[in-house]
C-alpha cells in the first residue's frame, strides 16, 4: 500500500515502514508542504503520517480517495477534520502518554526560565554587561511556597503538579472534570477557574485545544490574575488571546510569560510578544527528546501499521 509522510523521519523508521509499504515522503524534517503540494502528494495514499502543521482538511481528504489511515505525530490533532474523516471511513490516530514526561519537563523549564529571568541574566552576561554583584540584580520569583494553579489535569498537567511538589509548591487545578484520585495521590486542590486565576502565583496552561476554549485566557481572565504572576503555555497558542497577553505583560498587570506555542507557527519574528523582555520563548519543543521523538515516531508506525492491516490501532481518536 501506498503511504506518505508529511516530514522526512528517521532512516530507522523508514526501514521499518518499507518492509510493509511503499512508502514516500517530503524532502524536509522541518520545512512544511504547501497546502497545493500536499493535495498533489497525497492522491495515491492509502496511508498519510502528518504532523500538527499539516492542513487535513476536507479539502485534502477529497484529494485521498483512497485514504484509510491519518496516523498523527503528534497528541493534538486540530489540524485534521476528524469528523468527515470518519464520514469517509477514515481513521485517524495520535500519539498520547509517550510525551508526558517530556513536556511536562519543558513546561517546568520555561517556568523556572521565566521565575528567574535566564535569558535577560544570560544576555547580560554575553554582551559584557555584568559589571559586580548587586542585592536585586535580576531579581526573580521563587518557587517555594508560591501557589501553582494549572489548567488541565490530565496526564501532563498531573506530571507538571508531581514537579512542583518537588519543589514545595502548593498545587491548584481546574479542569473540565474533577480527578479526585490524582487530587489524593499528589496533593491537589480543584477550585473553579476564576479562583485558580486570582490566587496562581504561576498558571500553566496544559488543555487541549477546541473551538469552545479558544482564548479561554483574555483580556478579562488576565486582569483577575496577580500582577507579578507568570503564565506558561506549553499547551496550544489558540487558548490564549496572545494580544490581550502582550498588553497585559507590557502594562505591569502580569509579571511575565513562558511560551512553547502560539496561536500561528511558526511565529512570525516581528510578533509583539517576541519584544518583551519578560517573556521566555521555545519553538514548540514540549516533547523533544530524542528519546520520547523516537518512540512517538514507532507508534505512529505501529497505528498506521495496524489499520492498513485491518486490525485496531493502540492509540484512535476515531
Amino acid at each position: 500500500m501506498n503511504v506518505f509522510a508529511t516530514r522526512k523521519l528517521p532512516e530507522e523508521v523508514v526501514e521499518k515502514l518499507e518492509q510493509y509499504v511503499r512508502y514516500k515522503e517530503w524532502h524536509s524534517a522541518e520545512q512544511p508542504m504547501t497546502k497545493e503540494q500536499l493535495l498533489e502528494a497525497v492522491k495515491d495514499a492509502e496511508g498519510i503520517i502528518s504532523v500538527l502543521s499539516d492542513p487535513l482538511d476536507a479539502e485534502v481528504l477529497a484529494a485521498a480517495p483512497n485514504l484509510k489511515v491519518i496516523s498523527q505525530l503528534a497528541v493534538g490533532f486540530n489540524n485534521i477534520d476528524v469528523e468527515e474523516a470518519t464520514k469517509r471511513g477514515i481513521r485517524v490516530t495520535n500519539t498520547p502518554d509517550v510525551l508526558t514526561n517530556a513536556t511536562a519537563d519543558l513546561t517546568f523549564a520555561l517556568l523556572l526560565a521565566a521565575a528567574r529571568k535566564l535569558s535577560a541574566a544570560s544576555q547580560e552576561v554575553r554582551e559584557g554587561n555584568w559589571q559586580s554583584w548587586s542585592l536585586l540584580q535580576l531579581a526573580g520569583k521563587e518557587l517555594s511556597g508560591a501557589t501553582i494553579g494549572i489548567l488541565g489535569f490530565g496526564r501532563i498537567g498531573q506530571a507538571v503538579a508531581r514537579r512542583a511538589k518537588g519543589f514545595d509548591m502548593d498545587v491548584i487545578y481546574w479542569n473540565r472534570s474533577k480527578k479526585p484520585e490524582a487530587e489524593q495521590t499528589i496533593g491537589a486542590t480543584y477550585h473553579e477557574l476564576e479562583d485558580v486565576l486570582k490566587q496562581a502565583d504561576f498558571l500553566v496552561i496544559m488543555l487541549p485545544f477546541a473551538p469552545e476554549l479558544k482564548y479561554l485566557i483574555g483580556k478579562e481572565e488576565l486582569a483577575l490574575m496577580k500582577s507579578d504572576a507568570i503564565l506558561v503555555n506549553t499547551a496550544r497558542g489558540g487558548l490564549v488571546d496572545e494580544q490581550a497577553l502582550y498588553e497585559a505583560l507590557k502594562n505591569g498587570r502580569l509579571g511575565a510569560a513562558g511560551l512553547d506555542v502560539f496561536e500561528q507557527e511558526p511565529v512570525p519574528t516581528d510578533h509583539p510578544l517576541l519584544t518583551l523582555p519578560n517573556v521566555e520563548v521555545a519553538p514548540h519543543i514540549g516533547s523533544s527528546t530524542i528519546a520520547t521523538r523516537m518512540e512517538m515516531a514507532d507508534l505512529t508506525v505501529r497505528n498506521l501499521l495496524a489499520v492498513l492491516q485491518n486490525k485496531e490501532p493502540e492509540t484512535p481518536v476515531n
